[in-house]
């Protein structure tokens, strides 16, 4: 007896890099447009506190954005396990990195250059790099190639941190997370994401901000807020590795600063910023 079986759900890495420039434009849209806003009404009424309501749909909107970055730390690694030339694969994110930083620094601190933070391309950069060099080492047995691995991603991750790039050492962190488990199940793909997404982020956290007053728990409170990027894994369990039909590379790369550059101009027209 011949059987027909459904064609089952699935979700290509054009769809998913499509979901995760939506959610990131919604979510710069609350921290650069609703954020701003929030401030203004704060300095009008005199006290600066915020208007209850719409620190809620602040709130919900940021928590929208938090899944972007797991998406795109997922596919920056697809990209780096098929891309045909690493090297242009590297190059393309360097220069998107130095183009999209004053667009950043004006988005987010209002200055043509800032050097307390540093554009999400940095951190990508940076997370390829430390898997290339991870990739070459692993070609060599011994224990002096094992210990140069880990010494190149801790050298990422300082460089990261030190260097102040947007999602620190957690975003290298969760970029090497999603190419050494690559070929695990989704259930373990989610606990050790989850677990750097935490703990990397209550850890940065804390070394940047106890000398500011703030407790270890009231830190740990605010890091739990990454937590929400974890609904991503809802849309990474119907991806099956297909690549599906690509937006031109201009688009992909560009929208991040031209976005940002948008969202900065329309927070000065309307005053705010």
């Amino acid at each position: 007896m011949k059987t027909t079986g459904r064609k089952q759900f699935h979700i290509s890495g054009a769809t998913l890099k499509n979901i995760a420039y939506v959610s990131m434009f919604i979510d710069h849209f609350f921290a650069i447009i609703i954020l701003n806003y929030l401030n203004y009404l704060g300095r009008m009424a005199g006290n600066g506190v915020w208007d209850p309501g719409l620190t809620i749909v602040y709130r919900a909107g940021r928590a929208v954005g938090r899944v972007a970055f797991i998406l795109f730390a997922h596919q920056i690694v697809e990209g780096f396990l098929h891309t045909r030339s690493r090297g242009r694969f590297l190059l393309r994110l360097g220069a998107f990195a130095v183009v999209s930083e004053i667009p950043f620094d004006l988005a987010f601190s209002g200055q043509v250059i800032n050097w307390k933070s540093q554009n999400i391309f940095f951190t990508l950069l940076i997370g390829v790099l430390v898997l290339l060099v991870w990739d070459r080492l692993s070609q060599y047995s011994g224990m002096v190639y094992i210990v140069a691995r880990w010494m190149t991603l801790a050298i990422g991750c300082m460089a990261a941190y030190w260097g102040n790039t947007d999602y620190r050492y957690m975003g290298v962190l969760l970029i090497f997370v999603f190419y050494k488990a690559h070929d695990r199940s989704l259930s373990e793909k989610i606990m050790l994401a989850g677990c750097v997404m935490l703990f990397g982020t209550w850890s940065a956290n804390c070394l940047r901000y106890l000398e500011d007053g703030y407790t270890v728990l009231e830190l740990l409170r605010i890091s739990m807020r990454e937590m929400y990027g974890l609904a991503a894994f809802i849309l990474l369990a119907f991806y099956k590795g297909e690549k599906g039909r690509q937006l031109p590379k201009w688009f992909c790369y560009g929208f991040y600063p031209v976005h940002l550059l948008i969202l900065y101009l329309s927070a000065k027209y309307i005053g705010v910023m």
